[in-house]
């Protein structure tokens, strides 16, 4: 294997890992899309109604309607196309934009879970407040930071 000087910016990232890191990503974010898609469809599960899913999945009551929905499930899906496209080197800079905006969404949602946690931003009573602890805040702030990682991998 030739040597490849690394430079301060152009972080290295090994192909494999790099592969491996976009299809998690790819499937965390394929994952989320189906779900939306799945709600479109007037299904609530894993709550019992509209009213219970919102609060377990928002902690305030939002719409779960197709018009709602579908445009999440939209972006999910194009969020994973994007990101296993940077992961296998395709793309060029949109995937890699595409990778950051992904880790930066993950980051923000991350931190604000860690606002609700903390008591800096109000926590409904209810399922959301342990789901965020247990689930959405480490979620988004361990994959925020590997898609972070892969969108700075040439």
């Amino acid at each position: 294997m030739p040597f490849t000087p690394r430079m301060p910016f152009m972080p290295h990232m090994r192909t494999a890992t790099r592969r491996r890191t976009g299809q998690a990503l790819g499937a965390l974010l394929v994952a989320d899309g189906l779900a939306h898609l799945y709600w479109a469809t007037g299904a609530t599960w894993p709550a019992a109604d509209e009213r219970a899913l919102s609060s377990a999945v928002l902690g305030t009551q939002v719409s779960f309607a197709p018009p709602v929905v579908l445009p999440l499930a939209a972006v999910a899906l194009a969020g994973a196309a994007a990101v296993l496209g940077h992961a296998y080197g395709r793309g060029g800079r949109v995937t890699r934009a595409v990778t950051a905006a992904v880790a930066a969404g993950l980051a923000v949602r991350g931190l604000a879970g860690l606002g609700w946690a903390a008591g800096l931003i109000d926590s409904p009573p209810g399922p959301f407040y342990v789901l965020n602890l247990a689930l959405y805040t480490p979620v988004c702030l361990g994959f925020g930071w590997a898609a972070a990682r892969l969108a700075r991998a040439r």
